[in-house]
């Protein structure tokens, strides 16, 4: 029988969320990359003024960034950052 047997496992939805918007991140950072763009630049356009059209549509890379509230974007790359510091 396993030690941990007995124990609460914790469940948080806030780490299932960050972990769905940095792997949104992620893919549509290789999508703007796989198109030629600069993808900083691009992603920066896009926070700042709420305009998809800073994000490719290839590989649905604007549909799943438009799903995603910008502040929690903003949220998600600060912490990203922050962390490898």
């Amino acid at each position: 029988m396993s030690d941990d047997y007995g124990k609460t496992s914790l469940f948080s939805l806030d780490d299932i969320k960050s972990g769905e918007i940095a792997l949104t991140i992620k893919e549509v950072i290789e999508s703007l990359d796989a198109s030629g763009y600069n993808a900083i630049n691009q992603v920066v356009g896009y926070i700042i003024s709420g305009d998809p059209g800073y994000i490719t549509s290839r590989f649905d890379a604007r549909l799943k960034i438009t799903k995603i509230d910008r502040t929690e974007l903003v949220n998600e790359i600060l912490k990203g950052y922050l962390k490898e510091k």
